[in-house]
């Protein structure tokens, strides 16, 4: 595995996936050169994002040290904290925010004319270069920190590795491995098959029947390494099968899952589009619901009664029923489902979000274009969403999603340096985040 990790940090520019060049990709170097780490870095903000309180600061200097920021304050400040020393390096930034976090990705792959092919000639190693580009895209994005929901073969585990050792250039991912499913569910690996080829997938390959077999599944992706537990609670848009809403666990197989799950120390995410689903998930304890396109006054007022919360992913509904307008570009069975899905999601969401449901910043990106993810802050913005709280909804709650409320989600003194620098101001206009200027993660500067 370790050969086969390097080699594909090493091609990370050459994607399997042929696709027009964007913009992100039109910035890349010709090769992968991991900067190194200074010592003692000073970013002067002309504009400095506080999250935590909610309000633009001007004229803030941080200074970083290793991974971390060290000290914050006015450049008078930061100059006598430095007493007469250098630091390694300085740089002048207009608008500076925390790093952003991207709570649902897809880091293997992304929707395009034929994908659904891609499984019959493809192997795991062939995703995992895949992978390591588009976790390249996503981290120029600005999103500093992802986690991504479900895989084939646990290659993002690797990915994630790799990236953490250095070896490869990306955010620092919370990986799931291969999401959990019933059999014919929505992340069934062999739905679409012809019947000689389904085989008979198991716990391993993220299929269970009955309570033992879920249990089953969770200790194995615990043994692997996951990070977390993702389920397909109910059908998918995306998923050739006609309903992306029926429920696909029973009460008692969901309830096994959280509870082994937590045994571990791993939350659990539910992919939900139903209604029934989505009761049963939250009834169970998962974590957050990923999408909730049909969620009605009862679901709303059982996550804010258990606190559970609700990754929307708008982009991937804006996307696919876009997509869906294009003969040819998604299968006839996911057209029709993906042709509706879209207003749907920004109705429910609005309503949601006005009840006081706690949002989080998800994207799906692997449905929508990697590299884009901060297209889903006009979207929530349009549906209700105050800039201030979107933005949130990417630092300060995705941090407590994942329980890094002391290292993510603010640039302040003590938490990791992931740092990011736009030319304006988002509280005015939050589609500035969408051309990020400046990279910084864990005190190294990607994107200068």
């Amino acid at each position: 595995m370790k050969p086969s990790i390097l080699y594909a940090c090493l091609c990370v520019l050459a994607p399997l996936t042929a696709k027009a060049e964007t913009p992100a990709q039109a910035e890349l170097p010709a090769k992968v050169e991991l900067p190194a780490k200074a010592e003692l870095i000073v970013l002067d903000c002309q504009h400095l994002l506080d999250t935590a309180a909610g309000r633009m600061l001007d004229e803030r200097s941080l200074l970083v040290e290793g991974e971390r920021i060290v000290f914050a304050g006015t450049p008078e400040q930061v100059a006598e904290r430095l007493g007469g020393t250098e630091p390694a390096a300085r740089h002048a930034l207009p608008t500076c925010l925390p790093g952003l976090t991207d709570l649902h990705v897809h880091l293997r792959d992304e929707l395009a004319p034929g994908s659904y092919m891609r499984r019959f000639v493809l192997n795991p190693a062939d995703y995992a270069l895949i992978a390591a580009h588009h976790a390249r895209l996503t981290l120029l994005a600005g999103f500093t920190t992802v986690r991504d929901m479900g895989d084939a073969a646990f290659e993002t585990l690797a990915l994630r590795n790799a990236i953490a050792a250095g070896i490869a250039v990306g955010p620092r991912i919370f990986a799931t491995g291969k999401s959990i499913a019933t059999t014919g569910g929505h992340a069934d690996p062999t739905n679409g098959y012809r019947q000689d080829l389904m085989g008979d997938p198991g716990p391993a390959e993220g299929v269970i029947e009955g309570p033992l077999e879920a249990r089953e599944a969770v200790r194995y992706r615990y043994k692997l390494g996951a990070d977390q537990v993702k389920i397909t609670a109910t059908g998918g848009v995306l998923s050739l099968a006609t309903s992306g809403e029926n429920p696909q666990f029973t009460q008692a197989e969901l309830d096994e899952i959280v509870s082994a799950a937590s045994e571990y120390g791993m939350h659990v995410a539910a992919h939900a589009h139903g209604t029934e689903g989505m009761l049963r998930a939250v009834r169970a304890g998962v974590h957050t619901i990923e999408h909730g396109t049909y969620m009605n006054e009862e679901v709303i007022e059982l996550m804010k009664q258990r606190g559970t919360f609700w990754v929307p992913t708008l982009l991937a509904g804006d996307f696919v029923t876009r997509k869906a307008l294009e003969p040819g570009y998604l299968p006839d069975v996911v057209r029709a489902k993906a042709a509706e899905i879209g207003p749907v999601m920004s109705e429910r969401f609005a309503r949601g979000y006005k009840a006081g449901v706690r949002v989080a910043f998800g994207t799906d990106s692997g449905v929508s274009p990697h590299g884009e993810n901060a297209r889903e802050f006009a979207l929530l913005v349009a549906g209700g969403m105050p800039p201030i709280e979107a933005i949130r909804s990417a630092t300060l709650y995705a941090a407590e999603v994942l329980s890094r409320q002391s290292e993510l989600g603010q640039a302040a003194v003590g938490y990791l340096a992931d740092v990011i620098a736009v030319d304006g101001d988002p509280l005015e206009d939050v589609r500035v985040l969408e051309q990020v200027e400046f990279v910084m993660k864990g005190g190294v500067i990607y994107k200068p």
